[in-house]
């Protein structure tokens, strides 16, 4: 029995690694840590109460935020652990097996669980703010959404200390990702913790879509509502139209690896090929899915620290829109080199072109809000500033890729890595950057350190230039992607060199980050409600929001309405008369979300394992939630009005 006990471990768990020994070590002694912390402060309750049950848009907000944070952390160590490996050939650092790993994981949790979440974390904080929401459409959906994107996430990672992590790339392209290549269960991890996660993704789609066009104040027409909520609608309408095509694909190679089919593997009659054009099919418009909601961020930004109307709204709008339809027709440029045909190589080359010009709009459209402005450099300002370069130079080596003669050359190198890198971090990144340190005093109520800031802003700029500029270069040396080590004969290790040192940079970067909020907590310095001398409505009430976010539901009457009634009142017009206190209609927490998000964690786990004795009563325990929360009609309450007035005094009082 014994020896049944020790076999299962050891392929249970994954051994034989001593930075897989080190991780097993950090993450048990953190969860002592956190359980030991909760347990002496009699913190359970108030953890299960205020947060893991909760509805509150701003609570789930912060937690994708949390999230996303982690997320970037284990993503970046990811990264900085493969350009130490590739720092000098012949770097015996990482055995090649245990490159591909990090390789995979790096890209999905960059992508899919850290990035997604924290495009998540602002929808949630901003946009009912923005539109005079007090709430998102389906507030108990959105709980849901996050837990769902949370056991995804949680499912996924922990692969690398049970089972085994996916090693086929982030994207898993067939034959690779089948049974006869990738025997181990890294596989099925990738494939269950993407798939719970995306089906979060996209209620959080269909959410946002909803919340902005059935809940905006009065007043507010779709062409008068803030450049972030109009991105979140574009962001949004390329979820729900984009996500299902990820599920259906990982579904099929499932079924592939599960069943013994044959969808994608050519000895069985399938065509691995039908993979990469589904996964580029949603792969493509993920990338305008994530940086969109930047592009808002940057709008807002601009506009606020430039003291101007946003130049040119309409065509941003459109630009926009435009954006989010052309994303589905781009995605066969991922492999020109596949032996399309010229027709085909042709169209997309030329669509891929076009989708250039709405996002060149928008740059012109930043720079001439600029011109003139009486413009200041606070860190989202600057965050703001950097990126526009940093875009314009990954924007173009897009249009380079994009024709598909010099394709032939840039594809499969480090070119095309230097230029993903510099879209994502420059255009998605920032941007994420920017929206958190511009929000930050509203959702938290207190500021962020200013001069600690400037020291991770700068790091992580010069870093990010170290960083990939010498990427682009070693890819027109000839240097391909997923290389784990080269020779001295190459004359890539003095590039490889510099980039490694731009990586640590910017990790540094991230570090000065993480300072500056914990430095921010200790030093707490209150937030006026409207910091920044904002335009739109969420710099309106109070900092932080409270739970009901309006007392009154303001009514709109053109585009910047907070701005407008600044300008209003500074000429000596009285502010309009609000109408009486009504009770505020408010919906309950619940433990549902949470609990059915378990299940579906119990239910991959067993499937990744094949214990059916796992997963069919995960399945049972979803449908049993459903059922549960099909037949709760306890699910809302009202705020009275004597509450509501004590809230917004204790805010005045607060704000003087």
């Amino acid at each position: 029995m014994w020896d049944s006990i020790k076999k299962f471990a050891s392929e249970f768990f994954v051994t034989g690694d001593p930075l897989i020994y080190g991780a097993d070590v950090s993450i048990g002694l953190t969860m002592i840590a956190v359980v030991a912390a909760l347990t002496y402060f009699k913190k359970w309750n108030w953890l299960w109460t205020e947060w893991l049950t909760t509805v509150d848009h701003k609570k789930i907000g912060i937690m994708y935020i949390i999230a996303s944070i982690l997320m970037l952390f284990r993503g970046g160590v990811d990264a900085l652990l493969m350009r130490t490996q590739l720092a000098v050939p012949n770097m015996d650092f990482l055995s090649p097996e245990h490159y591909n790993a990090i390789f995979t994981t790096h890209g999905v949790i960059m992508i899919l669980f850290m990035a997604m979440p924290f495009m998540f974390g602002l929808f949630n904080l901003v946009v009912p703010l923005q539109i005079g929401a007090r709430d998102v459409a389906f507030p108990f959906l959105n709980s849901l959404s996050f837990w769902l994107f949370f056991m995804g996430a949680m499912l996924f990672n922990i692969s690398f200390v049970i089972g085994g992590s996916p090693d086929a790339g982030w994207l898993s392209y067939p034959p690779l990702s089948e049974k006869m290549f990738s025997s181990g269960v890294g596989q099925d991890f990738y494939i269950w913790g993407i798939q719970i996660s995306g089906i979060g993704s996209l209620m959080t789609g269909i959410n946002f879509i909803v919340t902005i066009l059935k809940m905006r104040a009065p007043g507010m027409k779709l062409m008068k509502m803030p450049m972030f909520s109009w991105s979140v609608l574009s962001s949004c309408i390329t979820i729900i139209l984009a996500f299902p095509i990820l599920t259906i694909t990982l579904a099929l190679l499932f079924i592939d690896r599960y069943l013994g089919a044959h969808f994608f593997t050519l000895d069985g009659g399938g065509n691995p090929m039908m993979y990469i054009n589904l996964i580029w099919m949603w792969g493509h418009p993920e990338v305008y899915i994530i940086v969109l909601p930047a592009f808002g961020v940057f709008s807002e930004i601009v506009a606020t620290f430039s003291r101007k109307r946003l130049f040119g709204y309409k065509s941003m709008v459109f630009a926009l829109m435009s954006i989010s339809a052309f994303s589905f027709f781009t995605w066969a440029h991922h492999f020109f080199t596949m032996g399309s045909g010229a027709d085909v190589n042709a169209f997309f080359a030329l669509t891929t072109m076009a989708i250039a010009i709405p996002t060149g709009v928008k740059v012109f459209n930043w720079l001439f809000t600029m011109f003139r402005g009486k413009i200041s450099f606070e860190t989202p300002m600057l965050w703001a500033i950097a990126f526009i370069p940093c875009f314009v130079v990954g924007g173009m080596t897009g249009v380079l890729l994009s024709v598909a003669p010099a394709d032939f050359q840039f594809h499969n190198s480090y070119f095309l890595i230097a230029h993903f890198h510099q879209v994502i971090i420059g255009g998605v990144v920032f941007g994420f950057f920017a929206g958190l340190y511009y929000w930050w005093p509203k959702v938290f109520g207190f500021t962020l350190n200013e001069k600690i800031g400037k020291w991770a802003f700068w790091f992580w700029n010069a870093g990010f230039y170290i960083c990939f500029m010498p990427q682009y270069v070693l890819g027109l040396m000839g240097m391909t992607r997923r290389v784990n080590t080269y020779g001295w004969d190459t004359g890539w290790w003095e590039l490889n060199f510099v980039s490694t040192i731009g990586a640590f940079l910017m990790g540094i970067g991230f570090l000065f980050q993480i300072w500056q909020i914990l430095h921010s907590i200790k030093f707490m310095q209150k937030a006026p409600a409207d910091p920044w001398n904002g335009r739109t409505l969420e710099w309106s009430i109070p900092s932080p929001a409270p739970m009901y976010n309006f007392a009154t539901i303001p009514h709109v009457e053109e585009r910047d309405a907070w701005w407008e009634e600044k300008q209003r009142r500074a000429q000596g017009e009285a502010p309009k008369p609000l109408p009486p206190l009504e009770p505020i209609h408010m919906p309950k927490n619940s433990g549902i979300p949470i609990i059915k998000s378990a299940f579906w964690f119990a239910a991959g786990f067993g499937l990744v394992f094949n214990w059916l004795w796992l997963a069919i009563p995960g399945f049972i325990g979803i449908a049993l939630s459903m059922l549960a929360h099909s037949f709760n009609y306890d699910t809302d309450y009202y705020i009275p009005v004597d509450e509501i007035e004590r809230t917004e005094a204790a805010a005045k009082g607060d704000a003087r």
